[in-house]
């Protein structure tokens, strides 16, 4: 008998198409056979229907697997004793053939209870003739099922009948009410193209039909919505559901109040050396490595700039054509503007995605991205609309619990996409953030600064944040508060260093004695990562030589210094001496041989990771060319040191090998009698902290 296939066009899924073979004999092979058909069949009659307005098509298989298991049951039952049954030969082909459709049935169960529900609704044509040809494929194997050889009581045959001809009626059609839905759904995408906010009470008859109940409900919807986005299925209606991941959020919102906090939301930020990891993948939030250092979001198309820096195709090529000659990371001239494919990180980022479900669009250079994220005019008014509700929420004085809800909320919303941290700025939210910088409540307090800081990726957030008053004095209060968590600590940081990539807050900033002196206490105090996004503001702050006098005074070279004892701020602890050394002149070079920089540096040279000892190679060329002659002498004579600088120079990163080359060069000339002549051959890319762009 030929097998009688019905593939899916919806699930697309590798299906057995046959029973094991027999493990004894023909006997035991039809024994076998039968229970296994008797607990496919139960198992596809108790399966949960994914969502409620597909009711009457799920139920319908879930009958007609019952009627099967009362078939299968009786055919047990005819010899209790002996345990075996055989089937006449035609049954038994006839019943591996019903194996593969019950089998094709399940899976098409499992993957339709992975899906999203709005992703059920609009492919539900598709859906239904993938049941339906599995119900005529059912429908023949039953006619040409020899019954009469088989040892059925009368009312099992009437059964079989009855399912007989339940699956010839079978027909490709869609439930009326689900037709509807989808046509509901549709009109009120179109609608939000057209700016016009949909009434609460549809949206509730959307979320209640598809079963979407509760914050916790939607969340997952968004999330499955976002990884099949990922997954490019169809193009038919890939637009529409990048759309329905704003209309849920905002239903979510408008309907059922802002998320109540996850237990991770206290850890975890966007800028430079972390990320906000709450609410991020089913495993964890994005790693720093693959975000791009300038809009912080997972990147599709990462490039090298000649700076040897990496970021993603759009940022850069956007950066480059605002008529900026430099690199975002490092503050390097470009020598040229050409971009080079990351094919190696691309290829990671591809796997990673995969493995976490995160959604992931290969694209070609030039093409737009397709993801979960705005990308089409529906998505930007529904994520708009958004916005504007949760601030004008957080506008009506509620209660800190309340408070802390719609800012979890908004900060969520600012972790991705530019568009959306612009329309919660233009909403107001930052003046109505800013006094819960001093909140008495930690995790209200982390989530307002952890949502200042996503809101400054985008550049005119900056000045926004920058011209509300009180934000500097407000981010301070975080930094000194006792009962702040590290993590709110790390983050206003880090918000300093946000803030002051702009040349005209950088000053403003360096210039206020509290914040930098709460930033050296930072370094001094915290733990490693605090320490380095400590380091990190103070590195971006010391890019103004005005500055520099006053971090010297306030004591940043002794902290950085003292975190060289830390591996993990050792990186970052050398990219800040190389920095000061660099823009304080002679002035800093003295302090730091007074502190005894020189030795703790070599031994990061000798020790330290490769980003580390990049910074410290960096550091070291810079002290001997600001010294007049004790800085290279010390260098030249510290045991060892040539066998240092050709281990770096033959092993190391591109980067440290060239600074290690200039090192060693400073140091033959000095031994030869050269007396420190013509130590600034070097054309370098500048000091930075750590070989990727950022701490």
């Amino acid at each position: 008998m030929a097998e009688i296939s019905a593939s899916s066009s919806f699930s697309s899924l590798q299906l057995p198409t046959s029973f094991p073979p027999p493990l004894a004999s023909e006997t035991r092979c039809d024994n076998d056979l039968l229970r296994y058909l008797l607990r496919l069949s139960h198992e596809i009659s108790l399966f949960d229907v994914p969502c409620p307005i597909l009711g009457r098509l799920f139920s319908s298989i879930a009958r007609k697997s019952k009627l099967l298991a009362i078939l299968f049951d009786e055919l047990l039952q005819q010899d209790t004793y002996t345990a075996a049954v055989e089937l006449p030969r035609p049954a038994s082909l006839c019943f591996r053939e019903i194996l593969v459709v019950l089998q094709r049935f399940k899976a098409l169960f499992t993957d339709c209870s992975s899906r999203s529900r709005m992703r059920l609704i609009l492919y539900s044509d598709t859906l239904a003739n993938d049941f339906h040809m599995l119900a005529l494929d059912l429908s023949t194997l039953l006619n040409i099922l020899p019954l009469s050889d088989l040892r059925l009581s009368d009312d099992v045959r009437d059964l079989v009948d009855l399912l007989r001809s339940q699956c010839c009626r079978s027909r490709s059609t869609v439930d009326p009410d689900v037709s509807n839905l989808r046509r509901e759904i549709l009109t009120i995408i179109h609608e939000i193209e057209c700016e016009i906010v949909p009434e609460r009470s549809r949206l509730a008859a959307i979320l209640h039909n598809l079963g979407l109940d509760d914050t916790q409900s939607c969340r997952r919807e968004v999330e499955c919505l976002e990884r099949e986005i990922g997954e490019r299925f169809s193009e038919k209606w890939t637009a529409a559901m990048i759309s329905l991941v704003g209309v849920v959020q905002y239903a979510k919102c408008v309907l059922y109040g802002a998320s109540t906090p996850r237990s991770d939301s206290s850890a975890g930020k966007l800028f430079f050396t972390s990320y906000d990891s709450a609410g991020g993948s089913q495993n964890g939030g994005t790693p720093p490595d693959f975000r791009c250092p300038i809009s912080l979001d997972l990147m599709r198309d990462p490039v090298v700039v000649a700076s040897g820096q990496t970021f993603d195709r759009e940022s850069i090529t956007r950066w480059i054509r605002s008529g900026r000659a430099t690199c975002p990371s490092t503050g390097q001239a470009l020598r040229h503007t050409n971009l080079i494919p990351n094919r190696a990180l691309k290829n990671l980022i591809s796997r990673w995605c995969r493995e976490q479900n995160v959604p992931f669009a290969v694209v070609a250079a030039g093409e737009p991205a397709v993801s979960g994220g705005i990308e089409n005019k529906a998505a930007v008014e529904a994520a708009r609309m958004t916005a504007a509700f949760l601030v004008q929420k957080l506008s009506t004085s509620p209660s800190t619990e309340a408070a802390n809800r719609i800012v979890h909320e908004l900060r969520q919303l600012a972790k991705t996409q530019s568009e959306n941290r612009a329309f919660i700025a233009e909403a107001g939210a930052v003046p109505l953030l800013l006094p819960f910088l001093c909140s008495n409540d930690s995790t209200l307090q982390l989530n307002a600064v952890t949502t200042l800081l996503n809101l400054s990726i985008f550049e005119p957030n900056k000045r926004r944040i920058m011209r509300a008053d009180g934000s500097i004095d407000a981010v301070i209060h975080v930094m000194s508060n006792g009962e702040a968590s590290w993590q709110a600590k790390e983050n206003a940081a880090t918000l300093l260093l946000s803030l002051s990539s702009m040349h005209p807050y950088r000053r403003r900033i360096g210039e206020n004695h509290s914040a930098v002196a709460e930033l050296v206490k930072l370094v001094r105090n915290g733990p490693a990562s605090t320490k380095n996004d400590a380091m990190a503001a103070i590195l971006s702050l010391a890019g103004d030589r005005k500055i520099v006098p006053l971090l010297v005074e306030k004591g940043v070279l002794e902290a950085a210094l003292d975190a060289f004892a830390i591996e993990e701020a050792a990186e970052a602890a050398a990219a800040v001496i190389a920095g000061m050394a660099k823009r304080g002149g002679t002035v800093v070079v003295e302090k730091l041989e007074m502190e005894g920089a020189v030795s703790k540096l070599v031994g990061v040279l000798r020790r330290g990771t490769d980003s580390a000892r990049d910074n410290a190679a960096a550091a070291l060329v810079v002290l001997c060319r600001q010294s007049v002659g004790g800085v290279v002498a010390e260098v030249a004579s510290m045991p060892g040191i040539e066998k240092v600088i050709r281990e770096l120079m033959g092993y190391g990163t591109e980067r440290g090998r060239r600074k290690a080359a200039t090192l060693g060069k400073i140091c033959r000339r000095w031994v030869a009698g050269g007396g420190g002549e013509d130590l600034n051959d070097d054309h370098g890319d500048g000091i930075r902290p750590g070989g990727g762009g950022g701490l």
